[in-house]
This record gives structure tokens, C-alpha cells and sequence, in this order.
């Protein structure tokens, strides 16, 4: 009963007519990045965070939420219809959705990914409202070192699943928990790494960062690789599966969402290793192999679905621990922050509307996207012969009035040039940003709880191994960080991802 109680206090805040508006406006701007191949959920969402700081904090993270989610139906459209994913987790939709554009069954595909992704979407957010509550009451109960521990794991997580090198990405981690400690000592008040300058006393500005290593370095990037796209529009005709075609999806749509809602779950970036997990588990259950590649309707429908899936899934780490699970829940937390909500598990006792009004509206916002998403086709093909050259200043302007909006202060805009500069380099020395963005968000509260903890155990550094819960996520994040080394993992790691970037 409380369960139902719940949701209906969330449905009563999600369905008032400004929330409605904002999860449509999120929806319909996630949409919009994941068909323009180049910008992504991530880089919007950095870029938008000024914008919510003058908004409630349930319609903000309703509206970030929506974008989110929007950007993995919006993602496969730009990937069946152009062979380019909009989002990174789409990029294994392109592989048989593109050849089913050029067999003339472009609709069929569209249909088959929005239907997967719906279904995806909401079973994934039924899980979220059943298992938040209890593994909430469960962080309530953890100390300073079980924290610590447990970001550490995250930490960890993040490195073994990132792009390209491990050793780049351990080296991602560490830049990010240093750049982290820039500002005021939290216990003693002394000033650290500000270099003499008072602006960098408070620490370096989240927004800043968020939007120079995401945004503008994406910019940046894509700028320098733009080239003529060629849209597959001639065929969209039937926008609904056939009967067979229905029956057909049914098995790898539940696979698909099985597979998404557990691997959504883990930080570092689950949705993408979600859809190559589907694609691979379709492809050896499948009674007719060498269709993949040339068009198989399970190889759009179950990873479109895993990776719907897992966006929704990575929110229960985020709603129940405050810990991130990949670059955009990063982000939500900078705009929990910023209104003045401290991520964690009190989150359901203390802000219970905004905890249940966010579930509440990922229902809504996956109804709006299906209801939507075929109609717009159209539209979302014109919107793909939008050049860069001409899109891409508006934003980047657009962006620097937001990040001077939050403070007025004209550093954030050197900053945020800076890190633009910054991730650009990093891009182009094969580093993934996204786990310098966690360390970045996760190292103040690492090193709060590592120094509250010796405080609690009087200088005793065996508080973290004495202790059961520490000692099994820190065995737990050794073993992960073991295994990544080994050869054969690493191997096939970097297979699937340069099947991704690719």
C-alpha cells in the first residue's frame, strides 16, 4: 500500500501543468540532441544546468530527466535513418536498423525501436519505484567508511568500463579528485591549489567544468569532423510492425529490457554496455545468425530496448546513494546541488515529492516520446540537414550566457574556455572524459567521508576493512580493477568499444 500511495503523491506532482510542461519541453529537447549526431544528452545537459538553477527543483530534474531518456529514443532515429548514432548507445542500432532503411523497411525499424523503448522505459521505471525505498533504508544505515568504500567501488566501476586505455582512465579519475580539492579545506578552512587567486576559493565551478569538457570540447570536436550526411527519407512508409514482425520483437524487447536493467545500475556507463550486451546475447540465441548485419529486427529491437533500460535503471543509484552512475546522473547531482538538495538517501524521507514526482514522470515522459516521436519524423529528418557551422555557434553563445548567468562572474568563462580546451585534448588523446567528471563530483564527498571516518576510528586506517559492508566493496572494487588488467578482458574491452566509437 505505501508503494501506491507513493505513486500517486508522485503522479499528483509530475501531472501538474507545469511539471507537464517541462517533462514535454525535456523530452522534446532530448529528442532533438540525440537525432543531431555530434551534440548528445550529456554536453545539452551541461549547457542547461545554468537554466535550472531560476526553476523549481522537481521541474528542473523532471526536465533534465526527460532530456535523458529523450536522447536514447532520438539517438536511434539518427542511427537508422543516416548510420550515425545521436547517442553512443545507439551505435550498435545503426549496425541492422540502417540496413533495414536501405531495404525499405525505415518505418518499420523507427516503430520497432520506439515500441522496444517504451516498454523498456517504463518496466525499468516500475523497478526503480520497487527497489529505491528499501535500498534507500539500507543506506541509512552506512557510516563514513561504508560510503567511502562504496564511492571508491564507483570510482573503479567508472574505470572499467570507460573508453579506450585503463591507465588513461585511472589517470582521468585522479585529475578529476584533484581538481576536486581546488578551494577551502572543509576541516581546517585553509585555502588549497587556488594559486593565490580568492576566485577559486569556493573551488572550481561545477557548471564550468561540466560545460567546457562536455559541451564545448563536443563542439569542438565535431566542428573539425563535420561531413555531408546523406538521410535514408525516401522509404518511411509503414510506421506500425506487422503481426509477425510484432511477434518477433516480443523476445528480444523482454531480453533487451532484462539485460538493460541490470547493467544500467552500474557506474561508468551501463546503457552503452547494455545495447552491445543485447546485441550479443540476440545474435547467439538467434536460430538465423548471419541475418545480423544485413537487417535483423532483434538486432534494433533488443538493444534499442537494453539501453532504454538502462537509462532508466542508472537513477536508482542516483535517487537511493547519491552516487552517480555515469557522466549525465553526474550532472543531475551538480543540479541537485545547485538547488540546495543534498544528494542521498534522505533524499525520500526529506523530499519525498521530489523523489517520487521524478519516477512518477518517467512514465509520462516515455508515454509523451512513443505518442510523439513516429509522427515527428518528419520533422526530425528536415532537422538533420542542419549544418554544424550554423548550429553549433548559436549553442556555444548560448552556453557562455548560461555559465556567467549562475554567478556573474566573468572567471566561469575563462574556466569554462579552459576545460573546452581541455577535453578537446583529451579527445584527441583517446581520454574519456567521463571519469574525470566523476572524480571531479565524487571527490569532495570521498575525502569528507575518508576524514570523517580516521576521525570516528581515532587515526585507525582498519576501519575500512573491519567493518563488513567497507570490506566487501573494497574486495569488490579490487577484484573489478584485477580483472580489467587481465589480458582477455582487455582485449575484448577494447572491442567492444572500438565497435562503438566506430
Amino acid at each position: 500500500m505505501d508503494l501506491l500511495s507513493n505513486l500517486a503523491l508522485g503522479f499528483g506532482v509530475a501531472s501538474s501543468l507545469q511539471n507537464l510542461m517541462f517533462c514535454l519541453i525535456g523530452v522534446l529537447l532530448g529528442t532533438l540532441i540525440g537525432v543531431l549526431p555530434g551534440i548528445g544528452a550529456t554536453a545539452t545537459i551541461a549547457m542547461l544546468l545554468p537554466i535550472t538553477f531560476q526553476l523549481e527543483p522537481v521541474s528542473s530534474l523532471i526536465m533534465l530527466a526527460g532530456i535523458y531518456y529523450g536522447a536514447q529514443y532520438g539517438g536511434s532515429t539518427t542511427a537508422i535513418l543516416i548510420n550515425m548514432p545521436g547517442e553512443s548507445s545507439s551505435a550498435v542500432t545503426a549496425i541492422d536498423g540502417y540496413q533495414m532503411a536501405r531495404q525499405g523497411r525505415a518505418g518499420t525499424a523507427l516503430a520497432v525501436a520506439a515500441l522496444g523503448s517504451f516498454f523498456a522505459g517504463s518496466v525499468a521505471t516500475f523497478l526503480v519505484a520497487i527497489f529505491a525505498p528499501p535500498l534507500t533504508a539500507i543506506a541509512l544505515k552506512f557510516g563514513a567508511a561504508e560510503y567511502f568504500s562504496l564511492m571508491v567501488m564507483g570510482l573503479v566501476m567508472s574505470v572499467a568500463l570507460a573508453h579506450g586505455s585503463v591507465l588513461k582512465a585511472l589517470a582521468m579519475v585522479v585529475l578529476g579528485l584533484l581538481l576536486g580539492m581546488v578551494g577551502t579545506d572543509v576541516y581546517t578552512g585553509a585555502p588549497r591549489f587556488t594559486m593565490g587567486m580568492t576566485q577559486f576559493a569556493d573551488g572550481l565551478n561545477f557548471v564550468a567544468v561540466a560545460v567546457g569538457v562536455f559541451g564545448i570540447a563536443e563542439i569542438l570536436r565535431n566542428l573539425e569532423d563535420e561531413h555531408d550526411r546523406q538521410v535514408m527519407t525516401k522509404n518511411i512508409t509503414r510506421l506500425f510492425p506487422s503481426r509477425d514482425e510484432f511477434r518477433q520483437m516480443v523476445g528480444p524487447v523482454l531480453r533487451g529490457t532484462a539485460v538493460g536493467s541490470v547493467l544500467g545500475i552500474l557506474p561508468g556507463g551501463g546503457a552503452i554496455l547494455a545495447a552491445f550486451a543485447s546485441y550479443t546475447v540476440e545474435k547467439k540465441l538467434s536460430k538465423h545468425p548471419e541475418e545480423f548485419g544485413k537487417g535483423a529486427l532483434a538486432g534494433v529491437a533488443g538493444p534499442e530496448s537494453a539501453n532504454n533500460a538502462g537509462a532508466q535503471t542508472s537513477f536508482i543509484p542516483l535517487l537511493t546513494l547519491g552516487i552517480p552512475a555515469n557522466p549525465v546522473m553526474a550532472l543531475m547531482i551538480g543540479a541537485m546541488i545547485i538547488q540546495g538538495i543534498v544528494p542521498g538517501p534522505n533524499v525520500v524521507s526529506e523530499q519525498p515529492q521530489l523523489f517520487w514526482g521524478i519516477i512518477a514522470s518517467m512514465w509520462i515522459g516515455n508515454l509523451m516520446l512513443v505518442v510523439l516521436n513516429l509522427p515527428l519524423i518528419g520533422l526530425w529528418v528536415k532537422l538533420l540537414t542542419v549544418p554544424y557551422f550554423v548550429l553549433f555557434p548559436i549553442i556555444m553563445a548560448m552556453c557562455s550566457i548560461g555559465v556567467y548567468s549562475v554567478n556573474s562572474n566573468p572567471y566561469d568563462l575563462f574556466a569554462v574556455a579552459f576545460f573546452g580546451l581541455l577535453g578537446y585534448v583529451m579527445s584527441k588523446l583517446r581520454c574519456e572524459p567521463a571519469p574525470l567528471l566523476l572524480g571531479f563530483v565524487l571527490g569532495p564527498l570521498l575525502e569528507e567521508n575518508l576524514r570523517r571516518a580516521m576521525i570516528l576510528s581515532r587515526g585507525d586506517p582498519t576501519t575500512f576493512v573491519t567493518r563488513p559492508i567497507s570490506a566487501g566493496l573494497l574486495v569488490l572494487s579490487l577484484a573489478v580493477l584485477v580483472l580489467v588488467f587481465l589480458p582477455q578482458i582487455r582485449k575484448r574491452r577494447d572491442e567492444v568499444f572500438t565497435e562503438s566509437d566506430a
